[in-house]
């Protein structure tokens, strides 16, 4: 944690001339879709660390040191595609995420309440949180690096690069603490393999539209390099205690991609 304190910042690409090099080459409309996707959830990322707050996570100190800088990191996350959205002409940034939260603002799944409630639930809820952690940042930086080899565009690529390197820092304080948790017993492996088998979605997808999660999972995961990637994320979740078999990501394939 101390090193990630020392690293963590707002991710740097003032260098790369995204308005231009987006004008010579705009993306095809079926990966600005993914670019939006991405965009929206990566912004949410506030409301998921506000929900987080309302569970026993914040009981510790820790963990509550890195969902800040996780929230900040990600935050300039979304700030990035909201400008490779902007070199497109399309809003990117607040007047994007305004909106969806004005959709969101009565969705129950979305309440911090609920969150709450799931955490009085089980005294294994870290055990719960820091393993969805590590499973959504595998999926994230997996579908950064789908969409860049999909897009062949060396600004975007470079752009991703940055973003999946910070990335890969939160990867490995969930991969960490997600390890730690679940081996304290067949109890709270238990109770994570329930959570996942019901509550588990592809990032972002609780709170994206149905035909926008299709067309995520169809573009990025679908063809054989996806498939091939999507197998290498399941065989890491295999790798966590007590949790092999899950099959989730074949799973997601199954309903979203068939």
């Amino acid at each position: 944690m101390t090193r990630y304190r020392e690293i963590c910042g707002r991710l740097d690409y003032a260098d790369l001339d995204l308005a231009g090099a987006f004008g010579r080459r705009p993306l095809p409309p079926d990966l600005l879709r993914v670019v939006r996707y991405m965009h929206d959830v990566e912004q949410h990322t506030t409301c998921y660390m506000r929900n987080l707050l309302n569970t026993r996570a914040h009981e510790d100190p820790e963990i509550t040191e890195f969902l800040t800088l996780w929230n900040f990191e990600e935050h300039w996350h979304g700030e990035a595609l909201g400008d490779v959205l902007r070199a497109h002409g399309e809003a990117g940034g607040a007047p994007r995420v305004a909106a969806m939260r004005r959709r969101l603002r009565n969705r129950v799944g979305d309440s911090p309440l609920v969150w709450q409630a799931m955490s009085a639930a089980t005294r294994h809820f870290l055990a719960v949180h820091m393993t969805f952690g590590v499973i959504n940042e595998w999926t994230t930086q997996a579908g950064y690096a789908r969409l860049a080899a999909l897009a062949d565009h060396d600004v975007l690529s470079e752009l991703l690069r940055r973003i999946k390197r910070q990335e890969g820092r939160h990867i490995d304080y969930y991969l960490t603490e997600a390890r730690r948790y679940l081996d304290v017993g067949t109890g709270a492996q238990r109770t994570v393999r329930l959570f996942l088998r019901s509550l588990w979605r592809p990032v972002g997808a609780t709170v994206m539209p149905e035909p926008e999660i299709r067309h995520v999972v169809r573009t990025l995961f679908a063809d054989d390099d996806g498939r091939g990637v999507v197998a290498r994320i399941d065989r890491r979740i295999d790798s966590l205690p007590g949790l092999g078999g899950m099959d989730l990501m074949d799973g997601v394939l199954r309903r979203y991609a068939a």
